[in-house]
């Protein structure tokens, strides 16, 4: 088959700059073949290499003693005691899924629990972050019905529970949805598989399911912008098979029991090419393939394609020879590919060959270590303006304005989609707070939580950047679990753009600074950029994910509340209604300052909080929609009505940070003033859970009516 000329219109549909193609060409010494550029694009594009992000994303903190496994690897790894890791990682499948919702989605979930079971451990849970664009939108309703069965189509039919995750509604997602997938898993902290190659003329294996033309040029798609363009760009969206996977993470799991693996790489974003190139690339040796090994599904597949094809469900290794037949027969039982489709060699060199004729010649190492690296221009957020006056409104109907927005109201018609109880060791149900799995065989308990405020991002990178981080920090203590680690999914637009690069430098400051002070090391991540239509970018979402441990002798706080509870708000209360949920969605106004996180003030309230867990009954931290929403929604799930003490606007509504709702009888709260006096932390009673009514000062309304509202303004805006 001829393969085309090398044009610039060729180069620049590979995603290639002209200074960059210049690049391979001072590299390699010649004009690249067809497949050679396509090599190079798939490593080189913004979802594989970093290059607009790698310089700031070295300035995070990766390092503390609970840390096996930082950035690097395909998860990141953290010590729990007694011989066991939590091996967990987050990732975006955003641009396939707004193309594709439901195998976009679908694949997304299963390449992040490969990332998890590649390092030998077993997955145990799953979280997601969507965000999707206004529910008026002609696109949303399909958006949002397609991803969430995606979710959990995939999730559900591999066996493992979703505990928790978050949905958001805003114009600036229109035209480029967000879908954050969040896998952990558990592991031998002695028994863990890295993906670094060792050993010359070791035998590369390929394992898993044959390979086809879905998903060529799927990396390189996710790191571009949309365009009027946009169904063209189907056929790069995978298509994924959830039992394929389920055989392939046993098959997995039982051949590391064998000492068959050297190393292994799941193959994810650009397939054959990226991970054959980082097992290579980190054991400092070359890597030689045959194609015509290949397990292929489809015809006269090229070199291009499968070099490129991201079809699913796939792993690369190399193997110990001496152990290939014990290894043959593991992946024959469970009916899954097993081929040796080449070998390591001494030179730094990546060989591909098919049916003979050399494809793809290349130098190894330059591939992912000269790719380019980007200092880009940015500019800093400008100040936000001063908040203009927000008047006093009564209080039930902000509430009602809150609990019926698609944002803030009940998610069941989402989680009640996934199986939550799969493997039967999960400890609370989505739709609390943080999810909780109880660690097999132990009394220890894992937490998990993702969280992300991207209007105070955008309003102040910085603070937002911090504000996510304690966000999840609260979440995790105020289920009593002492947080160990994050991982981010940094979702921006352009960053060619310095406003938009600018955004990213804020955020990840803060981050940096709020993960140092609270001690959570971001142990893994991933970078979405370009996340934008026609030049209109999203709004800048930096996730964090983050996992605690409750410890064997520890009680978590997962209690509800019941009639009689006094209702204490742990922190202090100053009435921040900048960029708050009250002011979106009662008066559809987005402006002042996100609130200011005092880091100090963070570690001092939850620390309080989870040495106080034996006088707390309920707890939930104070976040959108201030007390008024944490109030309701905590008696909401007991069927308690709630009385609070104020009517003011910014009493009830604000959105101060290093705060929590506590629910305990009255002898205990007196315990706790008296701790919180010496702690030198801020307590109030702020009212009392009791009867069948949402009282806040003279406003009322019956919690069922309360209740019917809530549990019905998500589905009745995009079911």
């Amino acid at each position: 088959m001829q393969e085309p000329a090398i044009t610039p219109d060729l180069i620049e549909s590979h995603g290639l700059k002209p200074d960059e193609y210049d690049l391979i060409l001072e590299i390699i010494g010649r004009e690249p073949s067809f497949t050679e550029l396509g090599i190079f694009s798939a490593m080189w594009n913004e979802h594989c290499s970093y290059k607009s992000s790698k310089k700031w994303l070295r300035t995070l903190p990766t390092d503390g003693p609970q840390v096996i496994c930082g950035p690097g690897e395909n998860a990141g790894i953290v010590d729990i005691g007694d011989g066991d890791a939590v091996v967990f990682k987050m990732e975006s499948h955003n641009h396939p899924s707004y193309i594709e919702p439901y195998q976009g989605a679908a694949t997304g979930v299963g390449g992040i629990l490969r990332d998890v079971f590649t390092m030998g451990a077993r997955p145990i849970a799953a979280m997601n972050s969507l965000s999707f664009g206004e529910p008026s939108h002609p696109k949303t309703r399909q958006l949002v019905n397609g991803v969430v069965e995606g979710v959990g189509g995939y999730g559900n039919c591999f066996g493992v529970p979703t505990v928790g995750g978050e949905v958001r509604f805003h114009p600036a997602y229109n035209g480029n949805c967000l879908v954050n997938a969040f896998a952990a898993g558990l592991a031998k902290s002695d028994a863990i598989f890295y993906s670094a190659a060792s050993g010359i003329g070791m035998p590369v294996v390929y394992l898993g399911a044959k390979t086809g033309r879905d998903g060529v040029g799927g990396a390189t798609m996710a790191s571009a912008e949309f365009d009027d363009t946009i169904e063209e760009k189907r056929p790069t969206v995978q298509v994924g098979d959830p039992f394929t996977e389920k055989r392939l993470m046993e098959a997995t799991l039982e051949l590391m029991q064998t000492g068959a693996v050297i190393s292994i790489q799941d193959m994810g974003a650009a397939g054959l090419t990226c991970s054959a190139v980082e097992m290579g690339d980190k054991g400092k040796l070359g890597v030689k393939l045959n194609l015509e090994d290949v397990p292929q599904r489809e015809d006269n597949m090229t070199a291009y394609e499968m070099m490129l094809s991201e079809s699913q469900e796939r792993m690369l290794m190399v193997l110990r020879p001496e152990k290939e037949a014990e290894a043959r027969a593991v992946f024959e039982k469970w009916d899954l590919d097993f081929a040796i489709v080449g070998e390591t060699i001494a030179e730094d060199r990546f060989l591909i060959l098919h049916n003979g004729e050399v494809k793809a010649d290349l130098p190894l190492s330059p591939l992912s270590g000269r790719a380019p690296e980007y200092d880009r221009p940015w500019v800093e957020t400008p100040p936000a303006e001063p908040l203009a006056d927000v008047p006093q409104i009564d209080p039930i109907d902000g509430l009602k304005a809150l609990i019926s927005s698609p944002n803030y109201a009940g998610k069941q018609w989402v989680y009640e989609q996934y199986d939550t109880m799969v493997m039967a060791d999960s400890a609370r149900l989505p739709g609390l707070g943080a999810g909780i799995i109880r660690v097999h065989g132990t009394d220890k308990k894992l937490a998990f939580t993702s969280d992300v405020t991207p209007r105070y991002v955008r309003a102040n990178p910085v603070e937002g950047g911090k504000q996510a981080v304690a966000e999840a920090w609260r979440n995790l203590c105020a289920v009593g679990a002492k947080p160990l680690a994050t991982t981010d999914n940094l979702n921006f637009g352009n960053p060619e753009k310095p406003e938009i690069m600018g955004q990213f430098v804020g955020a990840i400051k803060g981050i940096g600074e709020a993960v140092a002070a609270l001690d959570m090391p971001i142990v893994s991540g991933n970078v979405s950029l370009y996340n934008e239509t026609d030049g209109s970018a999203i709004l800048p979402t930096p996730t964090i994910g983050a996992v605690g441990l409750i410890a064997a002798d520890e009680e978590p706080i997962i209690g509800e509340v019941r009639d009689g509870h006094v209702a204490l708000v742990i922190g202090d209360t100053t009435g921040h209604l900048g960029q708050s949920a009250l002011l979106a969605e009662v008066f559809n106004r987005e402006d002042g300052d996100a609130p200011h996180v005092d880091l100090a003030a963070e570690k001092a309230t939850g620390e309080f909080i989870r040495a106080n867990r034996d006088f707390i009954k309920a707890c939930t931290d104070l976040s959108d929609g201030g007390l008024a929403l944490a109030a309701f929604e905590m008696a909401e799930a007991a069927g308690v009505g709630i009385h609070l003490d104020s009517d003011d606007t910014a009493t009830l509504f604000g959105e101060d940070q290093a705060r929590y709702l506590v629910a305990c009888n009255f002898d205990q709260a007196e315990a706790l003033m008296i701790a919180a006096g010496q702690a030198g932390v801020a307590v109030h009673s702020v009212g009392r859970f009791t009867g069948t009514d949402v009282c806040m000062g003279n406003s009322s309304a019956s919690l069922e009516e309360l209740s019917a509202l809530f549990r019905a303004g998500f589905a009745e805006a995009v079911a």
